[in-house]
């Protein structure tokens, strides 16, 4: 069974970053989309960053120039640097395995950025 594993979240100080990082296992990692998702209280899960099998990026507008998604096809994981983090930024952020229809999610971790 697919198994994706997030880590590296936790409280910040505005104005700092986290790296999040992502395992995977079970699956041929390097032909997935990778993702992050981010899900505040009260609001909708929403696409924070992705990378495809080639590497190319897309990012929310609210992250562009603060954030970046990489992966490491060799290690199966996937990250999410985040710089000059927000009070807004607090939430539980996702890991997302995606190809075709198929799609995998981690059980999240908590990034709250709080003075």
């Amino acid at each position: 069974q697919v198994q994706l594993v997030e880590s590296g979240g936790g409280l910040v100080q505005p104005g700092g970053s986290l790296r999040l990082s992502c395992a995977a296992s079970r699956m041929l990692f390097s032909i997935y989309l990778m993702g992050w998702y981010r899900q505040a209280p009260g609001k909708q899960r929403e696409l924070v960053a992705a990378v495809t099998s080639g590497g190319s990026t897309n990012y929310a507008d609210s992250v562009k120039g603060r954030f970046t998604i990489s992966r490491d096809n060799a290690k199966n994981r996937a990250y999410l640097q985040m710089n000059s983090l927000k009070p807004e930024d607090s939430a539980v952020y996702y890991c997302n395995a995606r190809l075709a229809t198929t799609a995998y999610w981690g059980q999240g971790t908590q990034v709250t950025v709080s003075s």
